[in-house]
């Protein structure tokens, strides 16, 4: 059977991201700390933070479920917050989930350009959240390259806004077209269509 995944965007660089009943939560981030952004309380059976930074590694506002079989295969790929190799803001973990055949990356913090052995373990993914802002990420060219040399089918832009979430309008200006969602939710399977997918986060 073909799998289903339920992405949702909670804001910033917060996704989850559920598939049989289980549920992984993506980069929380803690109360009062991303401004613009409520306080999240999610529920879910795993968190993963792609670095120990405040608006990223607030697991202690998810509740964990425990007992359900986890359908995914998780690699973490270690990369840097900052173009100098860490030395800046130190290190960064893409976590690539994949589930029957679909393969989806979420990139944290990334701050540094791609090795080409990361880039050829990052090819073919069904879905790619991005950091696009530039504050303190990559930034929308950077993104653009990204996207240019992964092509990922669905790419999710992220991490753009501090304060009230608009559209990444730096990034889209570069892009040809984009699909708006008036919700904070895509559904993405196989026969999901390329494209990039502007999430509507309701705050």
């Amino acid at each position: 059977p073909m799998e289903q995944l339920t992405v949702r965007w909670h804001g910033h660089a917060c996704f989850s991201l559920t598939c049989r009943d289980f549920t992984v939560v993506l980069d929380p981030y803690e109360d009062h700390y991303v401004p613009g952004f409520p306080p999240l309380r999610l529920t879910g059976d795993l968190v993963l933070c792609s670095h120990q930074h405040n608006d990223h590694n607030a697991a202690e506002i998810v509740t964990l479920r425990t007992g359900r079989p986890n359908p995914f295969r998780i690699t973490k790929i270690p990369t840097f917050h900052d173009p100098e190799g860490g030395r800046l803001r130190g290190e960064n973990t893409i976590h690539l989930l994949e589930v029957g055949k679909l393969r989806v990356a979420h990139f944290g913090d990334l701050g540094c350009p791609l090795s080409p052995a990361q880039k050829a373990e990052l090819q073919g993914l069904d879905a790619a959240m991005v950091p696009v802002g530039g504050f303190y990420t990559i930034g929308p060219q950077e993104a653009k390259a990204l996207l240019d040399d992964l092509r990922p089918k669905v790419f999710l832009p992220m991490h753009y806004r501090m304060g009230a979430v608009g559209l990444p309008a730096d990034f889209l200006s570069l892009v040809e077209n984009y699909v708006y969602y008036p919700t904070d939710t895509l559904s993405l399977d196989e026969g999901t269509k390329p494209q990039i997918a502007v999430l509507h986060c309701s705050v």
